[in-house]
């Protein structure tokens, strides 16, 4: 299984996760774009630091909105929140197009990607908007019990999906993360995610009632989550990077 972080979220003077300690430990970076957080220096500093360790870089683009780090849902009109997801998707292919690397995958942020993970509409029109800017980016999504109908819906896009679980968070009984605002719902203490990692591996997460079978094929661990680096070198025991 391929482990995925989300990285580049400073901006100015203002510093968030520890990008170069995370950096080796990891498969894919998803890059913030400049909406929740992310700035065309810190963009072009993550892009060269995934290229000097061998890590797939992706857009990690959110609700516009630095002072809540894109977790609060915003109302926008749809079309123009593709738009926006769009041109933030853009500005990091470009930043990407100055340093000679290139985007691989996209992954939507915080309360955007919880948004769409609730809302078919949105799901596949955000699926869409990143076909319209590069078929050829992989489109990052959780992994559910709806797995097969997400795939199955967003197929006419010809994008190739990654479902994704989350190493860090704990679930809720329909397969979805629980809220943030639940306590613990981030996982910090390194015994209790290598276990949560063990079940994901083996095919399966614990909920509040009961087992349920989750089939991945990258898992997340949060580049803001303070205990990060410690928890990716403890799930580097049970996930050897590949080559």
């Amino acid at each position: 299984m391929l482990i995925n972080c989300d990285m580049g979220e400073s901006y100015g003077p203002w510093e968030k996760g520890a990008d170069e300690a995370v950096m080796p430990l990891i498969d894919w970076a998803n890059i913030a774009c400049g909406g929740h957080a992310g700035d065309p220096d810190t963009m072009a500093r993550t892009l060269s630091l995934a290229a000097e360790h061998g890590v797939q870089a992706g857009a990690h683009p959110g609700y516009p909105d630095r002072r809540n780090f894109g977790r609060l849902r915003l109302d926008w009109p749809l079309d123009s929140l593709v738009l926006e997801i769009q041109a933030q998707i853009g500005a990091l292919q470009a930043v990407a197009a100055g340093v000679g690397a290139r985007l691989r995958h996209v992954k939507p942020h915080g309360a955007l990607y919880l948004a769409m993970m609730n809302d078919d509409r949105l799901l596949t029109r955000l699926a869409e908007g990143v076909a319209a800017v590069d078929p050829s980016l992989t489109f990052v999504l959780q992994a559910t019990p709806d797995r097969a109908r997400h795939a199955a819906m967003l197929e006419h896009t010809g994008l190739r999906l990654a479902f994704e679980a989350f190493a860090d968070r704990a679930y809720a009984a329909d397969g979805r993360l629980q809220s943030r605002s639940i306590r613990g719902a981030v996982l910090a203490d390194h015994d209790a995610v290598a276990a949560h990692v063990a079940n994901l591996l083996a095919g399966f997460v614990e909920t509040p009632e009961g087992t349920l079978p989750v089939q991945a094929e990258t898992l997340c661990v949060h580049g803001d989550n303070p205990s990060a680096t410690g928890l990716l070198r403890r799930i580097r025991e049970l996930v050897p990077r590949r080559g």
